[in-house]
């Protein structure tokens, strides 16, 4: 590697190339292009507020110390000027030949534009008026070995801009003031809140159940519990937990992850604020949302008091005032033409969407139909602050209903230029309701929406012990910024946006090593690779590294088992299956113990023909294979399969066993339903075929469509996935599938 960097042809056109050379030039004169101290006792915004009135050819003996980034510089004999900026702004150094020492004159001739630098010296202003100072000291403190954008012309290409943010923010000061502003409002909302009473808390990033919001989500992997969990899509259901431990009043601002798409006002990972008010209402979360986004606009946009109107993308948005309420169907009534409410026949409003190029689904109700409209149509006619109020029950899982009509629930979105920038609720604190909630939303899953939550049992418990009435709400603080940024995206307010992978060659990474190293360095193949499949390679290695596990059967001896102890050809078949699925999982998940997986499979029904008992299923089969010499940890896989049975069972919790779990109910649905078919065979069998069975509930009764689903729910798929999935793998394992040893 060092051999072929040292037989590189510097050109010098390379202007990279020539700054290398540059930082070995003085490394080789003692030179630390890098140095450990700096000293700063002033800045340039600063310097030019204090000596604003400083007359032109005026002196001062006043002394200070800068630092900051070359943006210019020219030398002119024995004079030599830099344009110096700092994070406050710019200043000129007037650089002297008898003011500085001869070695740090010389220095000048080693920098380039993007050099960080610091500067003593007195400050002065020149004859034409420019401010300055005259430094007696120059120190390289970093040297740039890239240059900066031309600089007329800058930096203009967005995907260079988000995916290199470092150079915009040299290179744009309002990109830098943009930035600012968001820490500005972040600051503003946090004060705000806390002087309104709220407290502000922190609740975990990783959830166990999928909850709070109607979004898709990233799954991890949690290595300490050996099983998969949610990184949070909300904060809504741990805080109202604090609410029912009599925390009236608290908010947390934080990040949020949703493994949905990109565009204009929506980015996988951004920043939410939610807050939550005991003995509070929707007319309460109304006022905390006035109150704030005016204070902002005064605050952060410079507006009076009673006048807070700002420009948004060429539209004035005027907040002042009170603002606009508005019920969802008056808004849908209006951009259709028509009236339209919850009253209005379900198959009109399906005909009202069809017509309208809005796609629908035979299972949605008119709240969700009215709601479409409104959502595709209607919300993008709305410019000035509207709370959108009346949302359908059927789109509000968490809201309480209204007491004149219970199909529309208590809730508001508050829009601004068509987007939507909060949503509240009257909170739900009925916890027989929230629990039938919940269990529509499960059921929605299993209709196919991948957005749909998980039932919380935790947190219908905690609603059992009492939650008061309250109010909360959620903001996109992404959004905010950019509504008082002016920002035509979210990506222009995010410092840091979700980027594709950038393609990096290996002569990239060879241009930036140095030709020797003082310890073993990795080859150029290595850093490659570890650059594009970092994350990839550490979940490999996490799996190599698993400590291999042991049956005590062979596979003979465990087959030998579940024919003494099952007589019936379709119990021996079933567990035949089961082996070969756990046999392709592990393949994927585990495949250094592959055998174990498929014993587990093979045997997780060894007592069942002869006992028979739903409690007691696999507690007979642990105490058989304790009897043949098998391992406990054998026994202890198969009995997390009947764990929904018997709550004295281990619950599933490894890879190994979620799978077991999700594959037994639903390979038996599968096989069931390829009887059906002419061919007998799973080899033609599609996911839609499987979905119309699992919704007829009336075929094959004996399988479990709640077993189904908290299978997909414990290997973190949607039900959808797990069909997929499924089929699959029996197609791979076809003769083994179709019974055949």
């Amino acid at each position: 590697m060092a051999d072929q960097a040292q037989n590189q042809t510097v050109s010098t056109n390379d202007e990279r190339a020539q700054r290398r050379l540059r930082r070995q030039a003085l490394l080789d004169a003692g030179v630390n292009p890098y140095p450990i101290r700096s000293t700063i006792d002033a800045h340039a915004a600063e310097l030019e507020e204090r000596y604003a009135e400083l007359e032109a050819g005026t002196d001062t003996e006043d002394v200070y110390s800068l630092a900051g980034r070359i943006r210019a510089f020219r030398k002119q004999g024995k004079a030599a000027f830099i344009v110096l900026e700092d994070c406050t702004g710019s200043i000129q150094l007037f650089c002297r030949v008898n003011d500085l020492p001869e070695d740090e004159w010389a220095l000048l001739s080693q920098l380039d534009l993007g050099d960080i630098i610091g500067a003593t010296g007195a400050v002065l202003r020149t004859r034409r008026g420019q401010l300055s100072v005259a430094p007696t000291h120059i120190e390289l403190l970093s040297k740039s070995l890239r240059p900066l954008p031309e600089k007329f012309h800058g930096l203009t290409d967005r995907e260079v801009r988000y995916r290199q943010r470092y150079v915009d923010l040299i290179m744009n000061a309002d990109v830098r003031d943009t930035f600012r502003k968001r820490s500005q409002i972040i600051s503003l909302i946090r004060r705000y809140m806390e002087a309104d009473g709220y407290m502000e808390v922190e609740t975990p990033m990783m959830h166990a159940i999928l909850g709070g919001a109607n979004a898709k989500p990233f799954v991890t992997h949690f290595n300490a519990l050996d099983r998969d969990f949610y990184l949070r899509i909300a904060t809504e259901l741990p805080l109202k937990r604090c609410i029912v431990g009599g925390l009236e009043r608290v908010f947390e601002i934080g990040r949020q992850f949703r493994n949905e798409g990109m565009d204009l006002t929506h980015n996988p990972e951004f920043t939410s604020m939610e807050a939550y008010c005991a003995y509070s209402d929707l007319d309460g979360m109304k006022a905390l949302t006035e109150g704030l986004f005016k204070t902002i606009a005064r605050e952060v946009c410079g507006c009076e008091e009673g006048h807070e109107v700002i420009e948004y993308q060429g539209q004035t948005v005027d907040m002042s005032g009170t603002w606009a309420s508005r019920p969802l169907s008056e808004i849908a009534s209006e951009v259709i033409g028509e009236h339209v409410d919850m009253d209005t026949p379900i198959e009109h409003l399906r005909e009202l969407c069809e017509s309208r190029g809005i796609e629908t689904q035979d299972n949605w109700g008119a709240g969700k139909l009215l709601f479409e409209i409104y959502d595709e149509l209607g919300e993008a006619t709305l410019v000035n602050p509207t709370f959108v109020c009346d949302y359908p029950e059927e789109v509000s899982p968490l809201s309480k209903r209204k007491d004149e009509d219970p199909r529309l629930t208590d809730r508001f979105e508050l829009v601004i230029c068509g987007h939507e920038y909060a949503n509240a609720f009257s909170e739900l604190n009925d916890p027989v309701d929230q629990a039938g909630r919940f269990a529509e939303q499960v059921a929605a899953k299993g209709f196919g929406d991948d957005e749909a939550m998980g039932y919380d049992y935790d947190y219908v418990r905690a609603l059992e012990y009492g939650m008061p009435p309250a109010g909360g709400i959620g903001y996109g603080i992404d959004r905010m910024v950019m509504l008082f940024c002016d920002a035509p995206a979210i990506r222009d307010v995010l410092l840091f946006p979700a980027m594709k992978p950038e393609t990096i060659t290996r002569a990239d990474i060879a241009s930036q090593l140095p030709e020797t190293t003082d310890g073993a360095a990795a080859s150029v193949d290595a850093l490659a690779d570890d650059a594009e499949n970092g994350a990839a390679n550490e979940a490999a290695a996490g799996r190599a590294e698993a400590k291999p596990l042991e049956t005590g059967l062979t596979r003979e001896q465990a087959f030998d088992l579940l024919k003494q102890y099952n007589e019936d050809p379709f119990h021996i078949a079933h567990g035949q299956t089961l082996e070969g699925l756990m046999r392709y999982y592990a393949e994927q998940y585990d495949p250094a113990n592959v055998e174990f997986w498929g014993q587990v499979g093979l045997l997780h029904d060894l007592d069942w023909e002869k006992f028979q008992d739903e409690v007691q299923h696999t507690v007979k089969a642990g105490e058989i294979l304790a009897e043949a010499g098998a391992k406990p940890e054998l026994a202890h896989a198969i009995q997390t399969h009947n764990s929904d049975n018997n709550p004295d069972l281990p619950a599933p919790s490894s890879k190994m066993e979620c799978v077991l779990f999700a594959c037994d109910e639903l390979s038996g649905l599968i096989q069931a339903a390829c009887l059906m078919r002419p061919s007998k065979s799973v080899m033609d069998f599609e996911v839609k075929s499987l979905k119309k069975k699992f919704k007829d509930k009336k075929f094959a009764a004996g399988c479990n469509r709640d077993v189904i689903r908290r299978g997909a729910e414990l290997n973190g798929m949607e039900l959808d996935e797990l069909f997929t999935s499924v089929i699959d793998a029996m197609k791979a394992i076809q003769p083994t599938c179709d019974g055949v040893n």
